[in-house]
């Protein structure tokens, strides 16, 4: 059985105030950021943890995030039908993103927002500071249009950073995701 962890919403993040709790949440699936430790090694850092609202969710999901807020001076619990209402109006497409990072976890991947590469998210195997980050993916709907350019354009981006490039198509409905990996060579 995992430690349960509290967790308080702040707008769109959520912290960890607590030290050692942020050590464990951290240590067991390289979940949010230590505030403040660009590239943590391990989990020997002393600062609060910081998880985005995806994170929290599926977190809380599991039964390892207690999430609460500030209401005037009480502090109130966050409800998982209240953390996913937050999150519908801070993603586009949440619940497709959703299904996809959650069954990127639940396959063992470490999943985190690809934001800086201009996708939906960077998934790594191992971990960060363990190895980088192998595939970028992009969550994309079935009835979707992608342009060649498009193709290309990623294709660019993923083999730039020594990547590789992975469409990820949901099928909420069903809860199912399928997943099409672009590969790169020089003709």
């Amino acid at each position: 059985m995992s430690v349960v962890v509290n967790g308080r919403l702040f707008g769109n993040r959520i912290i960890v105030w607590d030290i050692a709790d942020s050590r464990k949440l951290y240590g067991s699936g390289y979940y949010g950021k230590p505030i403040g430790v660009p590239k943590p090694k391990g989990v020997e850092f002393d600062a609060p943890l910081v998880l985005d609202l995806m994170e929290g969710c599926y977190l809380a999901e599991k039964g390892r995030l207690k999430i609460s807020q500030m209401d005037s001076s009480n502090s109130k619990p966050v409800s998982q039908t209240e953390i996913k209402k937050i999150c519908k109006k801070q993603y586009v497409d949440f619940d497709a993103k959703y299904l996809v990072f959650s069954d990127l976890r639940e396959k063992g991947y470490v999943v985190s927002p690809g934001i800086k590469f201009g996708c939906d998210f960077a998934v790594y195997e191992q971990g960060p500071g363990i190895d980088h980050a192998p595939y970028l993916v992009q969550v994309f709907r079935a009835t979707d249009e992608m342009t060649a350019t498009g193709v290309v354009l990623a294709g660019r981006l993923a083999t730039t950073v020594k990547k590789q490039f992975i469409l990820a198509i949901p099928k909420v409905t069903e809860k199912k995701v399928e997943y099409v990996g672009f590969d790169w060579w020089r003709a």
